[in-house]
């Protein structure tokens, strides 16, 4: 009788465990995450009219390099999966479909453009994929919020009311126009710009859109230049900005160019325009001139001694998924969507990377939300022309 008790005991034991909460966390595989790794993807155009953006993705490569050479976190290495989708959102969806179904991976870092994110988003919040970094400043990422989604880059609204309130209040100029992609991307930077103007209680005297696919810009010079603009905000891929300069150059066109941070790269932007980039106005928010930035370019020698010219888009990379690495950390060994959620929402204040005062609450996942404006000089290097910008709101 004894024995048949002490078994039944045991036989209790075993099913209470079976089901215990505890147990079927242990025994649960989360996705992505082994002992040993945690898989990480990226889409990024290496290919297709925003090519010289696919740096971004490399970047983040070389970033999750350095970090398993330094040990991984928490004894796990980060296995990581760079997919090609030519700045096209139907080949980003696929590839969203394929990190999750195919591959299996924990979250996705960075990727570049606002309409291939959003072919995305949805289905990566539906199967509760942390993604940090997006590439762009849409406020798509953060309004509303999306659990699982924490966004980086400043919002390219207030970015845009900040560098047309610079050009007329420090610059002088009474005659904005605005140059700008025909897609969210380049509405989201019309918004900022047309805000302040409307408190300024100023007018546009040009809203020009240009196609992704466009390859003749000669007639959108020509708007420009009949519109009398003093100066022309730029919310472009970096080929059309070139275009753009070199086109109104031979219409005898010349006002005050300014440019989003989406085209910071000064060296690469004055190479690409011939010299026209000198002088030209522009928003950025990574801190170049660190230690910490030439050790991530020393990072790249090591693992892509290939890399030509790594710049402001190559450092992109690091800085987009630097939080996320921070979270991966706090998170600790017990590593799943919820938990992930949890320590990236600790994040305050922190400016150990090369951004600045990157913050995430339960109620905001915008990290970061100040610029700096440089300006491009004779040499093709970038000056510092202001101080930590913060939008105020309206």
């Amino acid at each position: 009788m004894r024995r048949l008790f002490l078994g039944l005991q045991f036989l209790f034991l075993a099913c209470f465990l079976m089901a215990s909460p505890l147990t079927a966390l242990g025994a649960d595989p989360v996705r992505g995450v082994t002992d040993t790794e945690i898989l990480i993807g990226q889409w990024g155009p290496q290919t297709g009219p925003a090519a010289l953006w696919g740096a971004v993705a490399r970047g983040t490569g070389v970033y999750f390099d350095l970090v398993n050479e330094e040990g991984g976190i928490h004894g796990r290495k980060i296995k990581y999966f760079l997919r090609d989708d030519a700045y096209q959102p139907a080949k980003t969806k696929a590839i969203a479909k394929e990190f999750v179904e195919s591959i299996g991976i924990f979250g996705v870092a960075s990727g570049v453009g606002t309409s291939t994110g959003m072919a995305a988003r949805d289905y990566l919040m539906e199967n509760k994929v942390p993604w940090v970094g997006p590439s762009t400043g849409s406020k798509h990422w953060s309004q509303p919020l999306q659990k699982y989604l924490f966004a980086v880059y400043p919002l390219y609204s207030n970015e845009a009311f900040l560098l047309t309130q610079y050009v007329v209040e420090k610059l002088g100029k009474k005659k904005v126009a605005i140059f700008y992609q025909n897609d969210d991307y380049g509405k989201e930077g019309m918004e900022g710009v047309r805000e302040y103007v409307d408190k300024a209680g100023m007018k546009l005297v040009a809203e020009v859109p240009v196609e992704v696919t466009d390859s003749d810009l000669k007639s959108h010079a020509l708007k420009l230049k009949e519109s009398g603009a003093d100066a022309v905000i730029l919310w472009i891929l970096p080929k059309h900005a070139a275009m753009i300069l070199q086109q109104a150059k031979a219409v005898g066109y010349e006002p005050q160019w300014v440019a989003s941070s989406t085209l910071s790269d000064a060296p690469l932007m004055f190479k690409l325009t011939k010299g026209l980039w000198d002088g030209v106005v522009f928003a950025n928010f990574l801190n170049i001139e660190t230690p910490l930035a030439k050790k991530y370019l020393e990072a790249q020698k090591k693992y892509a001694p290939t890399e030509q010219n790594p710049g402001i888009f190559f450092l992109a990379g690091f800085v987009f998924v630097e939080p996320m690495v921070e979270g991966l950390k706090r998170a600790g060994r017990d590593l799943n969507p919820e938990t992930f959620v949890k320590a990236m929402e600790t994040i305050r204040n922190w400016n150990d990377w090369l951004g600045h005062d990157c913050t995430f609450t339960p109620e905001d996942h915008q990290g970061m939300k100040s610029v700096f404006l440089s300006k491009c000089g004779p040499d093709g290097n970038p000056m510092k022309i202001s101080d930590w910008l913060t939008y105020k709101g309206k």
